[in-house]
């Protein structure tokens, strides 16, 4: 058995005691050498599973205290998701936008129906400066990525609302804005934000989702001809 499988294996018997029970989120593992016996594994098997969980978010380690499972939530679980996302490219990154049209429309309907007047002063306050923005491609990027946080944090479906993030990462809005002003088209888009916010403040979920679909739908037009154009340019 190579070492990799062996540590595969590790990683499997911490992550079974995690899903039984025996360490609930929030508990702290028990000394690396008793749990390293307790699961019949040498302690550097164990030192590399728990390096491996400590990068999966599973797992963290305070310094001077010891390790102890985290949360567990979405938002800490799914937190990876944007670094990874961050390096796609080409042809990968108009799949993640055709996944984001998938769910953000969806999501916007939900908020709809569930997204406070706080809430909404909030995309208010961001969609005003984006407009006030629109010339600076890293202040309309900032306010973008604020305004769409919003909206998903609005669904109150926290695994729902860190997919979104994590797909949605703001060095991707920041390639995608810096194209669109480029192009000159920043207006139209910001257009497309107010008419989502207009959606959600009348509480219409069918309006809300269907705003949401040509805004994202309008990026994906976009970075489809871009990548296209790339080619050409090869």
């Amino acid at each position: 058995m190579t070492l990799m499988s062996l540590t595969d294996k590790a990683i499997t018997r911490i992550r079974e005691l995690i899903q039984s029970g025996d360490l609930p989120p929030g508990s702290r593992l028990p000394p690396e050498q008793q749990l390293a016996a307790e699961l019949g594994l040498s302690r550097n098997l164990m030192r590399e599973a728990v390096k491996a969980l400590v990068v999966a978010r599973v797992l963290e380690i305070r310094r001077g205290d010891g390790t102890y499972v985290t949360s567990l939530e979405p938002a800490v679980l799914l937190e990876g998701l944007g670094a990874a996302v961050e390096l796609l490219q080409g042809d990968t990154q108009l799949e993640l936008t055709e996944v984001r049209r998938l769910f953000e429309p969806i999501a916007t309907a939900v908020a709809a129906e569930r997204i406070t007047h706080a809430e909404l002063e909030e995309l208010h306050h961001h969609l005003e400066a984006m407009r006030a923005a629109k010339d600076d491609v890293e202040l309309l990027n900032q306010h973008d990525a604020a305004f769409h946080h919003i909206v998903t944090r609005a669904t109150g479906n926290q695994t729902l609302a860190s997919l979104l993030e994590g797909i949605s990462s703001r060095t991707v809005r920041a390639r995608v804005w810096r194209g669109m002003v480029d192009d000159a088209v920043a207006d139209r888009t910001i257009a497309e934000h107010q008419a989502i916010y207009d959606a959600l403040l009348a509480g219409d979920a069918a309006l809300a989702q269907a705003t949401a679909l040509i805004h994202v739908s309008t990026t994906e037009k976009w970075l489809r001809a871009h990548l296209a154009g790339l080619g050409e340019d090869r």
